[in-house]
């Protein structure tokens, strides 16, 4: 049940194209899908204190409307694998930021399972929830920005480009959103519509709690990270908030790993810091 408040063609541009339809001082005016999770909640503390605004969309209403209240922003309850949902909720966030100039979605799950031990259950909903969600958003936003331009911002993962045990669904829906972003930004660049992605390594949040807080488990995957240490959602929801601020009106179909150096960087430093 909806609860609701509240072919183009390739060819070279000027910046000059981009400065008509982004000022680079406009404040961030977004609709955010799974905005109260962990780098959710981040992600709208970074709007609100940098002057912006935010429509949130979520499938708890409890959560969300409390989310929303802390702001005095508007909300909808919403299955974000339902496309005519994502539509209408999308009319209504136009109206209610007045005029839209980002999203973000934030939807997303994390399956630990080995492609032999996947059910066809597992797999739809994971691919349901990880990159149906970033298509569907994707195709009902973009109308909306077609005359003023604007950015997108979905969320992939290190999975996606690097080779982990029993991440066979989690990584091919996210290579798939990697895919999305390349094909859209590159379609909808004369018109001044940026498509991103951030793509985190483990980020200490409720959905990888039972990663992160299990002692063995958090041992084996933090040896992974270069850097030593998990992420948190405050350092996703900086990378995602500038990714999608108009001021970077130059930035599109990229991928940026946020990951402690998981998706890039193999093997443990010879010296330790301490030792210098």
């Amino acid at each position: 049940m909806l609860q609701a408040h509240i072919e183009f063609p390739l060819v070279f541009f000027p910046l000059v194209f981009l400065e008509k339809r982004i000022s680079m001082t406009d404040t961030l005016r977004a609709i955010v899908v799974g905005a109260y999770g962990g780098i959710g909640q981040s992600l709208c503390e970074c709007i609100a204190t940098s002057g912006g605004s935010a429509f949130l969309v979520g499938r708890r209403e409890e959560p969300l409307a409390a989310l929303a209240d802390r702001y005095g922003w508007s909300y909808m309850v919403a299955d974000a694998t339902d496309w005519s949902q994502l539509d209408a909720a999308v009319t209504l966030a136009d109206t209610a930021v007045s005029g839209l100039n980002a999203a973000v979605n934030l939807a997303g799950s994390v399956l630990l399972k080995p492609m032999h031990l996947t059910s066809r259950a597992d797999w739809d909903a994971t691919v349901g929830t990880n990159l149906t969600t970033a298509a569907g958003l994707l195709r009902s936003v973009v109308p909306k920005l077609f005359k003023t331009g604007g950015s997108i911002v979905l969320m992939s993962s290190a999975a996606a480009s690097i080779g982990l045990s029993n991440h066979e669904a989690i990584a091919a829906s996210k290579a798939g959103v990697e895919g999305l972003v390349r094909s859209a930004a590159t379609s909808y660049a004369t018109k001044g519509i940026r498509v991103n992605a951030v793509a985190p390594g483990l980020v200490q949040t409720a959905m990888t709690e039972r990663v992160w807080n299990n002692p063995r488990s958090a041992e084996v995957s933090m040896a992974m990270h270069p850097l030593g240490r998990f992420g948190t959602p405050d350092e996703l929801a900086r990378a995602i908030h500038w990714l999608a601020h108009p001021d970077q009106s130059w930035i599109t179909g990229q991928v940026l790993g946020v990951d402690g150096g998981l998706g890039r960087l193999k093997g443990v430093p010879i010296i330790s810091p301490k030792s210098t």
